[in-house]
């Protein structure tokens, strides 16, 4: 139902509340036999931005992103599986792990006929977009990073300690269940208020969309079983810096310091390893385009002409 909604065209003044040519497509495109969603904006033939969302979120988070950059850039945020209006495939017909995920999301952009693109990555966008750059560094042209460490001091030490103990020993009913929790807890009002610097301001309808999704099994089974894969791309963080400081790609970084999941300082660790990286620090917190889109998307255009 969710799907239906959300690919149904906007008629009437709606559709024309943006200049033409930015305002936002529905569509789904079928990815390795999973029915992807995704928001489509801005003429084909310019720079892609491949916008890749975070936990709990999906697509919707650069809902008001796009039509502020729709007249520079071709841009495609997807769903990933078991996301937003994407499809929650079985468990027998798809594996949740964070290299499936990129996997997918590398084929998603082959069927869109997306030769090359710049990926914004932000939380779990990090873990997905970088292994498709590793993999594929030809494509990328560039990195906007948003609250996506890419080593272990870019994380809140709490978290990142709780992370630590889940991965030691075998996997228990007691582990997943403390999965399971985190996700239940991302989608209220906390993960997305904490550390706003006017949480008064936000729009309650961006966390009820993260709730509803969620209100499906297998979307919350999807989302448990990459928390409890989050470990296989720690292990990766040498190999991604390996990539950053060889490859040298254009990078800007935009980091809400009061992130309950990461560290304040996220950014500086980026900028040693490519010293022309651009480090942009805003006052909020995990969702920083909720309270500071309009400054991210200038950033985005001047930094990338």
């Amino acid at each position: 139902m969710l799907a239906a909604i959300a690919a149904t065209p906007v008629a009437g003044n709606a559709a024309n509340a943006v200049p033409d040519g930015t305002a936002i497509r529905y569509r789904h495109a079928t990815v390795d036999n999973i029915d992807i969603f995704y928001r489509e904006a801005g003429n084909p033939r310019a720079p892609t931005l491949l916008l890749l969302h975070g936990f709990p979120s999906s697509s919707a988070m650069f809902r008001d992103l796009m039509p502020l950059l729709a007249d520079r850039f071709h841009v495609v945020a997807p769903d990933y599986p078991g996301m937003g209006a994407s499809e929650a495939p079985a468990a027998d017909k798809f594996k949740p792990t964070f290299d499936n995920l990129a996997t997918v999301m590398t084929d998603f952009a082959v069927k869109l006929n997306l030769s090359n693109y710049i990926l914004y990555m932000q939380d779990f966008g990090g873990p997905v977009g970088m292994r498709m750059a590793v993999r594929n560094p030809e494509r990328v042209d560039g990195l906007i990073i948003q609250n996506s460490p890419v080593s272990l001091d870019g994380w809140d030490a709490k978290r990142l300690a709780a992370i630590q103990a889940g991965a030691a020993g075998p996997m228990t009913p007691e582990k997943r269940a403390a999965a399971a929790a985190r996700v239940v807890q991302a989608t209220s009002n906390l993960l997305h208020q904490y550390g706003a610097a006017h949480p008064e301001q936000l729009n309650p309808d961006s966390w009820a969309v993260d709730a509803y999704a969620l209100n499906d099994p297998d979307k919350r089974r999807i989302m448990t079983d990459l928390q409890l894969d989050i470990p296989s791309s720690l292990a990766l963080y040498p190999a991604w810096q390996d990539y950053l400081r060889s490859r040298q790609p254009r990078t800007l970084v935009v980091w809400g310091r009061n992130d309950p999941i990461f560290a304040p300082n996220g950014g500086d660790v980026i900028k040693t390893l490519i010293p022309t990286a651009d480090v942009h620090y805003y006052n909020t917190g995990h969702f920083a385009l909720e309270e500071n889109g309009a400054d991210i998307a200038g950033e985005i255009r001047r930094f990338f002409p």
